[in-house]
């Protein structure tokens, strides 16, 4: 008897799990508090009023509220400014 089970049943090519990253709620939404936002690697997003972020870059929401997007000028070190994305939740 064959050792194998079928074709296709291989040893090799190990893939990852899937991390599951992305906004979770968006824009008015209603957030509870501890709801996560956003996950994400990097500050993609930053967190702005009613939300706070995890180790992990993860945004959660600290109070009940509606979820709100913003695009915001954020000043550099160097006096230059960059847009970004700020999500907070308002009640």
């Amino acid at each position: 008897m064959a050792h194998t089970k079928a074709i296709g049943s291989t040893q090799l090519g190990r893939d990852s799990q899937p991390k599951y990253l992305g906004v979770k709620l968006h824009d008015g939404e209603t957030a509870k508090s501890g709801n996560i936002i956003i996950r994400q690697r990097g500050t993609k997003v930053l967190p702005g009023k009613g939300v706070r972020i995890g180790k992990d870059d993860t945004i959660y929401a600290v109070m009940t509220g509606k979820v709100k997007f913003a695009t915001r000028k954020k000043k550099r070190f160097d006096g230059s400014h960059r847009l970004v994305k700020v999500v907070s939740v308002l009640q």
